[in-house]
């Protein structure tokens, strides 16, 4: 690749697209890489600014931005049939796409790998997300117009072994919701949480597959809790009774029909109450009051995971903290907000 004046370049091949800006009317390629530059068209290039441009002399030892960018694609999502890439290459950048609702898993520190080792970059939304089919995930592109090709193997061989992005579709989940609190289960008042519940797992194509409200009695949430699961319930939510009250006994009744407790205790609010645990690969999930009346909680970071069978951990929850505020906005746009954004750990 060398640098020639505009003036002196008709009959040399391009190297790189030559962008065209016109505010609110264009933005693309005027020429595209390997066009052989006609005297017609000095005058266009100078008018985008391009008084020199780079003409490609062949160095075998050297990769084109274009290729440089398919070798990015197939370290962030070569092999995975949940992702496509853009059909086109422009101005040295290839996109990636969703091909299926479902989760957005990063490896955060394959990512980080590609993005501290000079002259390349992969750029992502936010993991751990909800994603539509024809979303776009990522963009990559190496820094220069050419890269040696040595390097590009070698960041290869360095990230070699899994792709930085994978979409988890979702699966059909079979929900049971156990609903605690005297009050509601004596008659006092009207449930108001599981409408709430329901109409946010069915967003992901949930089955609810049983309802059983219960009294503040940690053995009758038990027996409630296990019954769901013989009935096949694969996923359990529990509400009501998640305060710190000492007749608040949902914690106690989650403890004992798991196995393995995750946390009970998130920093993040509205949701500080959320309580995670697993029966075998089972969740079940103690869901606190803020979920009933809120309109972003941390069920709402969760449930796309529990949703396509992520295994959440302690550490994910706790690292949570950074992003773990929701503003209140007065129009909600979650999911493209700062909630739950950060922190989070892979």
């Amino acid at each position: 690749m060398r640098e020639v004046r505009t003036q002196d370049a008709v009959g040399m091949m391009l190297c790189h697209d030559i962008t065209q800006i016109i505010p609110g009317k264009v933005k693309g390629p005027v020429f595209r890489k390997g066009h052989i530059i006609e005297e017609k068209d000095i005058p266009v290039l100078l008018s985008v600014g391009k008084e020199h441009v780079f003409v490609w002399d062949v160095d075998e030892s050297m990769m084109h931005e274009d290729d440089a960018a398919r070798v990015l694609y197939e370290i962030a999502a070569g092999g995975q049939e949940n992702i496509r890439p853009s059909k086109d290459i422009k101005e040295g950048k290839i996109e990636a796409f969703a091909e299926t609702d479902g989760l957005l898993k990063i490896d955060r520190k394959r990512l980080l790998v590609v993005n501290s080792y000079g002259q390349m970059m992969i750029a992502t939304i936010p993991g751990d997300r909800a994603v539509k089919k024809g979303q776009k995930l990522a963009g990559m592109r190496i820094i220069p117009l050419i890269i040696k090709k040595d390097k590009m193997k070698e960041i290869e061989e360095r990230t070699k072994g899994a792709s930085v992005l994978r979409v988890l579709p979702f699966t059909k989940k079979k929900v049971g919701i156990v609903t605690t609190g005297s009050e509601v289960y004596h008659g006092l008042i009207q449930d108001q949480f599981t409408p709430v519940v329901e109409q946010k797992v069915k967003a992901f194509g949930a089955e609810i597959a049983g309802h059983i409200l219960c009294d503040d009695d940690a053995d009758m949430e038990v027996k409630a809790i296990e019954k769901l699961l013989y009935q096949g319930a694969d996923l359990i939510l529990c509400t009501g009774g998640m305060s710190v009250d000492p007749d608040d006994r949902t914690p106690l009744a989650i403890r004992t029909a798991a196995d393995r407790v995750v946390t009970y205790g998130a920093p993040v609010l509205p949701g500080a109450m959320f309580m995670l645990a697993y029966k075998v690969k089972i969740p079940i999930v103690g869901l606190p009051g803020c979920v009933m009346f809120a309109k972003r909680t941390i069920f709402d970071l969760m449930l796309p995971r529990l949703m396509a069978d992520d295994p959440i951990t302690r550490d994910e929850i706790d690292a949570l903290g950074e992003g773990g505020l929701c503003q209140g906005c007065e129009t909600c746009t979650f999911p493209n907000c700062s909630f739950g954004t950060g922190g989070t750990k892979g």
